[in-house]
Order: C-alpha cells, then structure tokens, then sequence
C-alpha cells in the first residue's frame, strides 16, 4: 500500500501488521519531506506515527469522535485523512495547515487545536451530549507533548474521572514539552514507565479512571492491541503509551529540543539551510538573562515551558541553576508564581508567548495587577511578524494586557531600547512591567535611548514638524519613519513619535500638538479594536484634529501572507499616505 493512495482511514482498516509500519515508513518520510522545505513541528509528528495509525485502525472516525491536544502531532491523522498531498508534493503544502483545522477537515478535524490542554475538557463535553442522546461511539482524545501540565487537563481528568460512561484518553508520553518536562506529574508517569504501568499510587486509578500501559508505543501492533481492549469501554480510561519523540530520523531523536519546532532543515545532516546572522531580540533577552543572574542574588527567570523565548539552551539553563525555574505548560500558574516570587522580594522576569499568554488573564488582572509585586514580564512572539496559524495569532495583546490597570507595557521600536527597558524595567521596584519584545522589525537606534522610564507615559518625539503627527508603536516605528518620508516628498514635514508605552498616552504632548497640527496618524502591529491607537483617539476626541489607527482588523485570520495581510488592513507606507491624503 503506498500512502499516496490513502484517502480515508478505510483504506487502513484491512491491512496487516508489517504493512501499517511500512506506511508508518512512509508517513515519516513525508514528515521530513514538508517540514526540511518550509519548517514544522517534526519530532512530535514523528513520534506520533504509530499511535495515529492505530487510531484509526481500531476507532471509526468520523462516527467515533478523535480529538487531538496539541494537535502539532496531528500530521499523521491528517495524512490518513484525505490530505496526504500537502505532506508530499510542494504545490500542496500550503494547503494543509500546522494543526488541526475544521474548515480544512470538518467530519475529522472537530476543534481548532493550537494551543495546549483543551482535549479531555472538549471530550467530556462530546460524551455528555452522546449520552443525552442515548447514541453509542467512542469519544478519544490524543494528549502529548507536555500538555498533562496546563490546568485544564487537570481539571478535565476530574470531570472525567467522574463519568460512567465511554471516554478514553491517551497519553503520549514521549517525555518531553518543547524542552524537557517539569513538574510532578512527569515524575509520575516516569514512575508508571519505570514500573511497566504496574505501580499501586496511580494518579490516574485516583482520579477514578481505568489505566492501560503501553512500554512500545512506537509499536503499531501493540498499541492497536491496547485500543482494541479499551474500544467501546464503558467507563474513563487511560491508555498511556510510552513514545520516542523524533522517531526514526537520528538528528531528531539525539536533539529533541531543536527538533521540536524546525525551521527548513538538511534531512541528511539535519542542520538548517538559513541561519539568520548578527543579534536579535532573543539574544540581547538572553544575554539579559544572564547579566541579571550574576547581578542579583535573588534573581529569578521563569518559563511555561517555552525556554526557547528566552534563547537559553539546556545547558545554559542548567548553568543559571536556582535562578531559572519552568513551571511547565501552566501560563497561570507563570503569572502567578512571577508574582508571588517578587511579592516576597525576588527579582523576577518571565518571559512568556503572547498567544499563550491568553491563558492567564484573571491571573494577569488578581494575582499581579491588583498585588503590590513590582516583576518584569516579557511578551514574546507578537504582531503580524511571528506565529502565522489562526490559533497562534499575536494580534490580541495589546487590547488584552492594557485592558489591565496598574501593568506599564511597554514597546521597544530596537534591540538598544528594548534591553533599556529590561533593565530598568527589572531594577525598579515600584511598577509591574510588561515588554513587548520586537519582532517584525528589528532595528538599532539612531537616537539616544532613554535608561529610565519611572517618568510614565512620557512619548518621545524623534521628529518636529507639523500638520501631521505619526505615532509608530514598538516595531511598527519603521512603517512610520517610512510614512513620514513620504509625506516629505508631497510637501508635508510630519512629525514623528515613538510612544514607547502602550498602555497610557502622553496627554501634555498630544495637547501640544493642536496648534499646528491637523492630523495624528497611529500605527500599532495588532488589534486595532481595542488597541493603543484608539486610546490616543479617543484623547483628542474633543479637539479639531482627526486620529487614523492603522493596525489589523478584529478578526481571524489563518496561514496568511504578510504582504497581503498588509495591503488588506492598509498597512504599506504607501497606502497609509494615500488614507492621510484623502483627509488634505
């Protein structure tokens, strides 16, 4: 059977043992084969081969209802899915989505599934509905990768456990997240590993689940055996399966890290084909990192099992020792620990992924805004520049985090302010402080940089001119500078602003602007609704000058095109003088 021929999982149903792994074989090829021409998650798809397979060997999709967390190891499930071709042939590629997608997939794929630790929530809800309906099917959900961490899977064990009917959850435990694992639950299931699944303190037996192990998980034959024991079981049931992330390609089983998430790569050497030269943000945050662990005593970098936002290697992190702590997948958990760490006179930064960051308002809004706990919080991976999928969008922090009382956010426009910032922001012990680092353009200064921003909300006024005003927020300073240009061009000397801080405004500047000028032009990489431009119009709305935001639309958007995004939402330079025109 060649997988190119597979368009639904009923073409696996009747095959033998050796031809499933041959099309395990082939499944990984075609890994490999997307993810070294245009980047991918590589070691979780390719650790979650066999597990899929048996999936759908033994379950009945779409009748049986499969549903993936963190579904960054869903490739296999899409290959036997009808979208083998998007692994294949190049044309394709771009059809086929890093996650689970329902527009791509709707009988299979049933949840958007970027982030991590819905899947046994979602389930219960899917096993409730069944049983109120008095029908009969399979309600699955796929967990690896780590996300036993984040509190909903916790909590969707519970609710589970408290079932009488079918739910069955399978672990895929390949012993790591993005980096290594942290935390207590991992030393259970390395405890359950260890003891062949036989140890009497089972978590999962005390959360009133049944509990099946599974030592070869990367053994088609034997997990199909598991599965086929627990299908159609008539109470909560754990199939935990004991994994290798990176299975079957040599440079991603010695370096799972690096391979969890790789940018276009050699398959025969596994080294990446662009490797980008010089610092970047997450150097000048790392070489930060490692300045303020010798500096101060009680230093202390905290991570939700995203090290790689801070650039720290694992032995970079071992070396920082006591000042470095993962809290693994548990966003909450982060803010709060950030929190309860500086309350008690810790010197705190936690760096954190803005869509993930979403997971942690209330603990964003109690745990820090409302304590008196001055830390240093990092935003990274935000704006159009970064995460491109529709469940990793970076357009919402801003909106978010300022809706906040009493958090400074501030937007470095370079890499020279954005290490001011982390150092003054971490120094002082008055505020709580969130950094926006930059990513979609990543400049030096051509400006002295200010090291001390206790003076809040105070805008930096980089040009004088008159008539128009633009305001070019952290890394969208670049589009105003290139506005500003060409508004010189038509006659126009505009003055140019960076605003350094987002979440309030410069009231004595704006109110100096009246006299002379007409128009104050805002661009933001975000959410317009909801943003830092609105915030400035809705300051001068009683004055004669007019405000355009420039920012994206309030809306989801999947797999786009940077330019195309752009020129959609009026984002070109040229597009933003054309609007500023219309005005004169």
């Amino acid at each position: 059977m060649e997988l190119e021929n597979i368009k639904s999982p009923a073409d696996i149903k009747g095959l033998n043992y050796q031809e499933l792994e041959n099309i395990a074989g082939q499944m990984r090829q075609a890994v490999l084969n997307r993810t070294s021409q245009i980047g991918g998650h590589v070691g979780p798809n390719l650790g979650s081969v066999e597990t899929i397979i048996a999936m759908h060997y033994v379950f009945d999709a779409p009748k049986d209802r499969l549903v993936y967390d963190v579904s960054h190891q869903a490739f296999p499930h899409k290959m036997l899915t009808g979208r083998v071709d998007g692994y294949l042939y190049r044309e394709d590629f771009a059809k086929v989505g890093e996650y689970t997608c329902p527009p791509e997939s709707p009988e299979y794929d049933l949840f958007w599934a970027g982030h991590t630790s819905p899947a046994l929530s979602l389930c219960v809800g899917l096993a409730k509905a069944r049983d109120l309906k008095n029908e009969k099917y399979n309600v699955v959900a796929l967990v690896g990768d780590g996300a036993l961490s984040g509190g909903e899977a916790f909590e969707g064990l519970d609710a589970g456990g408290a079932l009488d009917s079918n739910l069955i959850c399978i672990i895929n435990d390949n012993q790591m997240s993005i980096a290594e694992n942290h935390g207590g639950m991992y030393s259970h299931l390395r405890h359950l590993r260890e003891t062949n699944g036989t140890a009497a303190d089972n978590i999962f037996k005390a959360f009133n689940w049944e509990y099946v192990y599974v030592a070869e998980g990367n053994n088609v034959g034997k997990v199909i055996e598991a599965l086929q024991q627990v299908k159609d079981s008539g109470k909560p049931t754990i199939v935990h399966v004991n994994t290798q992330k990176g299975e079957g390609y040599t440079p991603a089983e010695e370096y799972r890290e690096a391979f969890h998430y790789r940018d276009s790569y050699d398959i025969a050497t596994g080294e990446l084909l662009i490797v980008q030269p010089g610092p970047n943000s997450t150097t000048v945050l790392k070489d930060f990192i490692n300045r303020s662990a010798e500096k101060y005593p009680t230093f202390l970098a905290i991570s939700s099992a995203t090290p790689d936002s801070f650039g720290l290697n694992a032995k970079e992190r071992e070396e920082l020792g006591s000042h470095y702590l993962d809290v693994a997948i548990a966003e909450q958990t982060g803010v709060s620990v950030m929190a309860g760490a500086a309350r008690d006179g810790a010197k705190v930064v936690y760096s954190v992924v803005g869509t993930f960051l979403q997971r942690a308002y209330d603990q964003l809004l109690e745990d820090w805004a409302m304590d008196p706990s001055p830390a240093l919080m990092v935003v990274a991976e935000t704006g159009i520049g970064a995460n491109k999928d529709q469940t990793h969008l970076g357009f919402w922090d801003i909106p978010m985090i300022t809706s906040i009382p009493d958090i400074i956010y501030l937007a470095p426009a370079n890499l020279e302010e954005f290490d001011a910032m982390l150092e003054w922001g971490l120094a002082q012990d008055k505020f709580k402080v969130a950094v926006r680092q930059p990513v979609y353009s990543v400049e030096h200064a051509d400006y002295e940089v200010d090291k001390d921003y206790s003076d809040l909300n105070k805008f930096k006024v980089l040009k004088k001119g008159s008539q128009v005003a633009v305001i070019g927020a952290g890394d969208f300073l670049v589009k105003a500078r290139k506005v500003v240009a060409l508004l010189a061009e038509k006659g126009i000397d505009a003055t140019l602003i960076n605003p350094r801080f987002i979440s309030g405004i410069d009231k004595d500047l704006l109110a100096s602007l009246e006299g002379d000028h007409k128009i104050i032009v805002t661009l933001e990489d975000g959410s317009v609704e909801g943003g830092f431009g609105q915030r400035i119009a809705s300051a001068v709305g009683a004055t004669d000058m007019k405000v355009l935001n420039f920012g994206v639309e309030k809306k989801f958007v999947d797999r786009f095109n940077l330019k195309e995004l752009e020129s959609a939402n009026n984002l070109q330079p040229q597009q933003i003088v054309d609007k500023i025109m219309e005005i004169f």
